[in-house]
C-alpha cells in the first residue's frame, strides 16, 4: 500500500472531499417524517489522482475517474466507523473535487496478493 501511496503522490497527489450525511436521531417524529435536515459532513481523502474520462453527447457533461489510495480509504473507514470501504462509498452522497460536486457512478477495487491497494471511483457531474 505504501508503494501505491508514493505513486499517487508522484502523479499529482490531489485531494477530494467525500460528502457524507450527518448521523441523525431515529427516535424523534420530525426526523422520521423527514422534516429535519441532518446536514452533511465532508471527509478529506488524499492522495488521489484525478483523470478525465471521455463522455458521449447524450451522457453527462463531465466524467472523472478518481484513483484513491487504499490506505487513505482505510483511514476514512475508521474515521467514519463504516463496516467496509464499499459501505462507505454507498453511504456517500457524492465527491467534491475543487468546486464541483460529482455523483458516484461506480467503485472498483484493485488487489495485489489478496490485499486492496487502490480504489477506482468513477463519478459524473
Amino acid at each position: 500500500m505504501r508503494a501505491a501511496d508514493a505513486l499517487l503522490r508522484a502523479l499529482g497527489g490531489d485531494q477530494i472531499g467525500l460528502v457524507l450525511p450527518m448521523p441523525t436521531e431515529t427516535g424523534s417524529d420530525s426526523t422520521q417524517l423527514g422534516l429535519v435536515d441532518p446536514g452533511i459532513q465532508q471527509l478529506t481523502i488524499s492522495p488521489v489522482v484525478v483523470r478525465t474520462l471521455p463522455t458521449t453527447n447524450t451522457g453527462p457533461r463531465v466524467r472523472l475517474e478518481f484513483l484513491i489510495s487504499a490506505s487513505a480509504v482505510a483511514n476514512a473507514v475508521d474515521a467514519e466507523g463504516a463496516e467496509s470501504a464499499q459501505a462507505l462509498f454507498e453511504l456517500a452522497l457524492g465527491i467534491q473535487h475543487q468546486a464541483d460536486l460529482f455523483h458516484i457512478e461506480s467503485v472498483s477495487t484493485e488487489y495485489f496478493a489478496g490485499t486492496a491497494y487502490l480504489y477506482r471511483v468513477v463519478a459524473v457531474e
